[in-house]
């Protein structure tokens, strides 16, 4: 029987481990200021496609915005990213090249497309044929957008990401409108890079990492999106997201 003055400290180090085995000891902290979300979940890792719904906040109660609607991700499903979420348990990880999407809880970045403005509340740049996002690891603008006339063709050298797709692929719409999915934003060579949101090909054609749509969801999406209103972007198995539900304070399916 341990002294009456250590029993406290017991107790509450059993509370802490059995919080921590639960998965709860992940905090939502880095976006409980946020009161808007876009969620995705898929039926298992290795699965292309998935359900997008989107959800306000007031208070602590999250209310449904909108229809469900269908998405295709990654060819080869998802993988663990780099975002606001604590490092995931199980489950690969996301890595450059494996035909994976990011799964986590993003913050959402600045709205892009073919046009020069879009009647959107998020930040919007106007796409040129100079645009490229550089999935290069060794470049030091690795999962940056950037212009080529302003850093120099060396530094763009090798991106397989084109901007404007309809100019470089023969006509190509997915970047006509989308946003981009803020995975790894600081650039931790190799993690993965250039993750949006954009326009699908069809309902059966995945992407190379990315979160693809109808137009009709991505013009609501843009239309309804709010920056003041810290929006973020949640990708995650089923299975994944019943585990993590309560701890993230994420909306109930």
């Amino acid at each position: 029987m341990p002294p009456p003055s250590l029993l406290p400290r017991l107790l509450g180090f059993f509370a802490f481990a059995a919080t921590f085995s639960a998965g709860a000891f992940e905090t939502p902290a880095a976006w409980s200021v946020s009161r808007q979300m876009i969620v995705v979940t898929t039926d298992g890792w290795d699965v292309d496609h998935g359900t997008l719904r989107a959800y306000v906040r007031e208070g602590t109660h999250w209310t449904p915005v909108g229809p469900a609607a269908e998405v295709t991700i990654g060819r080869h499903g998802s993988a663990w990213g780099v975002g606001l979420n604590p490092p995931g348990h199980g489950g690969p990880v996301k890595k450059e090249g494996d035909g994976r999407s990011p799964a986590g809880v993003f913050r959402i970045g600045e709205a892009f497309g073919y046009a020069d403005s879009n009647a959107t509340a998020l930040p919007y740049r106007g796409l040129t044929a100079s645009d490229y996002c550089v999935d290069v690891n060794s470049s030091p603008y690795y999962n940056q957008i950037v212009d080529a006339k302003k850093v120099g063709e060396k530094a763009v050298a090798g991106a397989t990401e084109p901007m404007r797709r309809d100019l470089h692929f023969d006509g190509d719409r997915a970047y006509r409108i989308g946003f981009v999915i803020e995975h790894n934003p600081d650039g931790r060579k190799g993690a993965g890079s250039c993750i949006f949101a954009h326009l699908w090909k069809s309902p059966t054609s995945p992407t190379a990492g990315c979160t693809a749509m109808t137009d009709t969801t991505m013009e609501r999406l843009l239309g309804w999106l709010d920056p003041d209103k810290k929006p973020v972007f949640v990708l995650l198995p089923k299975t994944e997201y019943a585990r993590l539900r309560e701890a993230w304070n994420l909306p109930a399916p």
